[in-house]
């Protein structure tokens, strides 16, 4: 980990190299269905896609948002953070949060926030214990 590089993923040449991360997550995407999104969530929610590079090999992504609710005030939103399967508990999944927790102070939100599945039992383990972040709530879903 001696030449890690965290940087935005903007074109379509680097959003096809971490789709293969992503789908470890988003295993419901199939390519065209994730560049839509990232195209999509980009324009209209200002979503970003950060890449974690370990020499040139991206190894870990992140995607997120600024959002301004009632409840929240003025915070970031984590919609998507994975590590490749081959690179997991090596400390970049940490990086890549702490990255944009300092992106939020540097711009003035107030908090940060993250859902994970109720399955996900070791990045819960991971958001308590190591990254400090409190359960605060349950998120519910319907489909329509």
């Amino acid at each position: 980990m001696d030449d890690i590089t965290i940087v935005p993923l903007t074109t379509e040449e680097e959003l096809v190299e971490a789709f293969p991360i992503m789908n470890q997550l988003r295993t419901h995407l199939n390519q065209e269905e994730y560049l839509e999104l990232v195209y999509e969530s980009g324009a209209k929610e200002r979503y970003q896609l950060l890449g974690l590079r370990d020499g040139d090999v991206l190894k870990a992504v992140i995607g997120f948002k600024p959002m301004i609710t009632l409840y929240y005030g003025r915070s970031l939103w984590v919609c998507d953070l994975v590590t490749d399967k081959s690179a997991r508990s090596k400390g970049y999944g940490d990086k890549l949060l702490t990255h944009v927790e300092q992106w939020g102070k540097k711009h003035n939100y107030e908090s940060i926030a993250l859902s994970s599945g109720l399955q996900r039992t070791t990045a819960h383990h991971f958001y308590e214990e190591k990254m400090d972040y409190s359960k605060v709530s349950i998120v519910f879903k319907k489909e329509f």
